[in-house]
């Protein structure tokens, strides 16, 4: 138990960090639409296949219901409006830009009453002015609707998150694999509708960003994740939301050459400040 804390925090910390210049990658040779729908169908469908032998029940109709409502929110708008803004957009400000999402959720939480704290509104506050600092920033100005889907992006996964909680979901792993089948089928419909094709066939580093997505990304680092929910305080379980953004960022410079400016550093420390002190202020509460 000791090793695999540790672990599964590595696996969380460096794979989901790295999920973004994987997208990236992957872009080279996949449209972005189709490329989340594959990635989530080979991910949830080997899930689900894995879980039923093993003897976990299918999910209710009522369940399928809202893991399709979650999981086109979560991963059919979330995880496809990123691939779609990273093809003008860095894989580092995807990264910043994404971890705005607690802020949303916090301002989602008013709609069943979970209001904020003093400390949480002052988050709400500073996080959302990151979220502005960003937008503003060198690095987005040149691609106004890569910006805009990537807060959309923010607001769309949060939303379902907070939706999600008050519904009847599948259990744990079972639900991961029901989301992810939901939300792949979700973006093969948004493939279709863009008229996406396949021009020639994907190369051989697109192919492997794929498959890495595909296992680490969605497979082993959901593993950790619920593995650290399960036996570690929350706050450590979550903490993966400070660290992405840092290593996607240092990735995306070492490896693809990414530029990243002092404004972009600077709006990603607001925004981390901001979920830093909403995440407090409700351990706090």
């Amino acid at each position: 138990m000791h090793l695999l804390v540790p672990l599964a925090l590595l696996a969380v910390y460096v794979v989901w960090g790295s999920t973004y210049l994987a997208i990236r990658v992957a872009l080279d040779s996949w449209p972005p639409f189709l490329l989340g729908a594959v990635r989530f169908l080979a991910a949830g469908s080997a899930l689900y296949a894995f879980l039923r032998l093993r003897g976990m029940p299918a999910p209710t109709r009522l369940q399928w219901r809202n893991a399709a409502v979650s999981g086109t929110l979560l991963l059919g708008i979330g995880n496809g409006l990123v691939c779609y803004a990273e093809q003008t957009v860095a894989s580092g400000l995807a990264a910043i830009a994404v971890a705005s999402m607690p802020l949303f959720a916090a301002a989602f939480g008013t709609l069943y009453r979970d209001w904020p704290s003093r400390l949480e509104w002052l988050g709400l506050v500073i996080g959302f002015g990151g979220v502005i600092l960003l937008n503003l920033g060198s690095g987005m100005s040149g691609s106004p609707l890569g910006a805009i889907a990537l807060v959309v992006a923010a607001i769309s996964w949060a939303f379902g998150s907070v939706w999600s909680r008050r519904r009847d979901m599948p259990p744990s792993s079972m639900n991961t694999a029901a989301q992810m089948i939901c939300g792949g089928a979700a973006l093969s419909l948004f493939s279709i509708l863009q008229g996406e094709r396949m021009h020639a066939l994907p190369g051989l580093q697109a192919t492997l960003a794929l498959l890495y997505l595909i296992v680490f990304g969605s497979l082993v680092a959901f593993t950790a994740y619920l593995f650290l929910l399960k036996n570690v305080r929350p706050l450590l379980a979550t903490s993966y939301a400070y660290v992405n953004p840092p290593v996607a960022v240092l990735l995306g410079a070492i490896i693809l050459g990414e530029v990243v400016h002092a404004s972009d550093v600077a709006a990603m420390a607001v925004i981390l400040t901001g979920v830093a002190m909403i995440t407090f202020g409700k351990k706090r509460e």
